[in-house]
């Protein structure tokens, strides 16, 4: 490693602390087998080399959001920002510190050898990326800095090949959590650090030197082990992490690639990865506690203890039952919108409110817009009172105008008063699963196609649900409502299958409850006339899984239909009644 560089001219023009001691993040450099050795050291950068980084960019960065640089309150007053540059960070100890411990950890795991650089290839770029990591309070956990390839310059075909790897759905979570829940399984957190760096490369990628990394002249990184932003960098760390889980005894699940488990005589485990966070619970801690030793051996693993914040979801065990919200994040998304009134709305959207594509003027610049139903559209995991509201707001991301920016607002403002609103899964529950659905015939003027909208309970715990516009336009409200009943008896299907993972007894058909009788007879029995003719796919599918007896199809009220709260706007009354029936609760 080259020794630190000795501090030039250039030094008077730095900030007071570097002037008295060198950057925590001297440059680091890998050598190859080529190399000379220890006693003839590689040539140091320059000291503006140094801190600037090779190929800075003069220019401001620009934040693409649109929300400004991203600011975290920090103790005693102060205010952290997250650079946005390498030439921001550079000028910080604290994201000095962070970059060294990249460096280190790409140095450890022999991320890349450094070589001459090869006449035919025109190597890709990689940049820092800076993130103030928070705990679930809020609290400073730490400074992270990433390396990140900049993958959009690979060409398939010459760096790259597959690049598909499966994280975990997020129903797989919740419905986990739920039987979790009922069995009063502690459940772990597992974190992997630099997970990435774990994937081995089958092609070759080359990569010009990041910033700050001090190389010969000539020389690029090739690249060994997978680096983030690198187009095959998911598929290769999932295959690594896929072989060493299942050496210890895991089997996929062929209904959720990213569930793994593991049945003895002792109880049964199961492990679930997304991406890098994982966690893992069951009835064999003995096994558990293998398998955190057995991974701890593979790769550099933090065993965060209780599941306790995972993906942005807050969780709090209780001895009544397990509570999930995205409090943090709702507060988050706040500060970033910048509302600059303080009202709050009891509901997330007007009764009766028809939006179309040519309501009122189009925004000047729609990434406001975007980026914040993107946001919600992630909520909506613990959130399913914005499902309807998402999904309308969602139709006009192409092209929103003022009106809808102001209907997006409302449900920022529902969201302010309601951020500590959170999903309940009961332990006093049964694991019996039943499903809701409906829909609302011809409900979009513009093309006259219907809504479809389901839930589906384990129990007491609401672990699926959906509001989905269908494809086609039905020609009468039975077919619409069937086309929604083909729906949810596909979910129910496949949780039915993830539940048998689970080890949870599935071997009564699953009650699906509707408030149209003619989609019941049709689901019930081969009805053939003018208006059901045309449509037999859903309709020889949901009959067929009745007769199996996978479903079991029952009438309920309108008035009691859950599933119609996805469909519309309610009133307060209406809305205050669809969330007690949805488990979804203020804390007391």
């Amino acid at each position: 490693m080259v020794p630190p560089v000795e501090s030039s001219s250039e030094s008077s023009s730095l900030p007071p602390d570097y002037t008295t001691k060198p950057p925590v993040t001297q440059v680091y450099t890998r050598r190859s087998t080529s190399e000379p050795s220890s006693d003839n050291p590689l040539p140091a950068a320059s000291s503006s080399e140094q801190l600037l980084g090779r190929g800075h960019r003069s220019r401001q960065p620009v934040d693409r959001y649109g929300f400004g640089r991203v600011t975290w309150q920090g103790f005693a007053g102060t205010v952290l920002s997250e650079p946005l540059s390498y030439r921001d960070a550079i000028l910080h100890p604290e994201w000095q510190l962070a970059m060294a411990e990249e460096i280190a950890a790409l140095e450890r795991t022999g991320t890349w050898d450094l070589v001459p650089t090869p006449s035919h290839i025109r190597p890709i770029t990689c940049k820092w990326v800076y993130k103030v990591k928070t705990r679930s309070d809020g609290s400073l956990e730490r400074y992270k800095a990433r390396l990140v390839a900049r993958g959009f310059q690979q060409e398939h075909g010459r760096d790259y090949d597959e690049t598909f790897a499966p994280v975990a759905h997020m129903t797989t979570v919740r419905a986990l959590l739920a039987v979790a829940s009922v069995r009063e399984w502690s459940i772990s957190q597992l974190d992997v650090k630099n997970a990435f760096l774990n994937g081995e490369l089958r092609e070759e990628v080359y990569m010009q030197p990041p910033p700050g990394y001090s190389v010969p002249e000539g020389m690029v990184c090739r690249l060994r082990r997978s680096l983030y932003g690198l187009k095959q960098a998911p598929r290769a760390w999932f295959q690594r992490f896929a072989s060493v889980i299942t050496a210890a005894g895991f089997s996929a699940s062929a209904h959720d690639p990213a569930l793994f488990v593991h049945t003895s005589s002792r109880g049964r485990t199961l492990l679930l990865l997304y991406v890098d966070d994982m966690i893992i619970t069951g009835d064999d801690p003995q096994f558990i506690a293998f398998v955190k030793a057995r991974l701890s051996d593979q790769f550099l693993m933090s065993d965060l203890g209780s599941l306790r914040y995972f993906l942005g979801i807050e969780i709090s065990s209780t001895p009544e039952g397990i509570y999930l919200s995205q409090e943090k994040y709702i507060q988050s998304l706040l500060d970033r919108a910048s509302l600059t009134d303080h009202k709050t709305e009891e509901t997330p959207m007007e009764l009766n409110l028809h939006l179309s594509a040519t309501d009122g003027e189009l925004l000047d610049d729609p990434t406001r817009y975007r980026h914040i139903v993107g946001s919600l559209v992630y909520l909506g995991v613990t959130r399913p009172d914005i499902s309807y509201s998402v999904h309308i707001l969602s139709q006009f991301v192409s092209a929103p105008t003022q009106l809808h920016y102001s209907h997006l607002l409302r449900v920022l403002r529902y969201l302010r008063g309601t951020k500590s609103r959170r999903l309940f899964f009961p332990r006093s529950s049964s694991l019996q699963l039943q499903a809701y659905c409906d829909a609302t015939w011809a409900s979009d003027s513009s093309d006259r196609r219907s809504l479809s909208a389901y839930c589906v309970f384990l129990g007491g715990s609401l672990i699926a649900w959906k509001t989905k516009k269908q494809k086609a336009v039905s020609r009468s409200s039975a077919e619409a409502e069937l086309r929604a009943m083909a729906l949810v008896t596909a979910e129910v299907t496949w949780l039915r299958w993830l539940l048998a993972d689970f080890g949870v007894s599935v071997s009564l058909p699953t009650p699906v409850l509707t408030d149209s009788t003619g989609a019941i007879s049709i689901a019930r029995d081969p009805v053939k006339h003018e208006l059901t003719k045309h449509i037999g796919v859903d309709a020889y599918y949901t009959r067929a899984q009745v007769q199996d007896d996978v479903i079991t199809l029952r009438y309920v009220p309108s008035e009691l239909q859950l599933a119609d709260f996805l469909t519309k706007a309610q009133t307060r009354d209406q809305h205050r009644f669809y969330l007690s029936k949805l488990s979804v609760f203020d804390p007391p």
